[in-house]
């Protein structure tokens, strides 16, 4: 039975790092559409430019928040998962093989990730704004 629950939290974990890489692929390449399309027509007039310009501001910003939480969340799941193998790995002796140390590593990941995101939101949110002005 232990070893299904070993084998279970093992797959957790590998869905837990395919949807992190999906949300911050996705962040980028969002950002960088976004960046784009809002840098093209910034400098064409036009109310309905400008109604296109500032919605896509706003699924910048609502995009990124997404991106921001569902990174935190698999942060949070991506802890508890590993907390949970390591009390097993305690129980079972082998405490040893399994550094707790990675739990800290995780986690400076998990902000890199963050920042990059963010960053590419910031000069997609910032960039159309200043081609706009210029």
């Amino acid at each position: 039975m232990i070893e299904r629950v070993h084998e279970h939290i093992i797959e957790e974990l590998n869905t837990n790092t395919r949807t992190d890489t999906l949300f911050v692929l996705a962040g980028i390449f969002l950002n960088l559409i976004i960046l784009g399309i809002n840098s093209g027509i910034s400098r064409a007039g036009g109310v309905a430019t400008d109604i296109v310009f500032y919605i896509l501001i706003l699924l910048l910003i609502v995009m990124n928040l997404v991106v921001e939480t569902g990174l935190i969340k698999g942060r949070q799941s991506r802890k508890k998962l590993l907390e949970g193998l390591l009390r097993m790995y305690k129980d079972q002796g082998v405490e040893g093989y399994y550094d707790a140390s990675l739990l800290g590593d995780y986690r400076t990941r998990y902000n890199l990730f963050m920042i990059v995101v963010l960053s590419f939101g910031f000069v997609a949110l910032v960039v159309p704004f200043v081609v706009k002005l210029i």
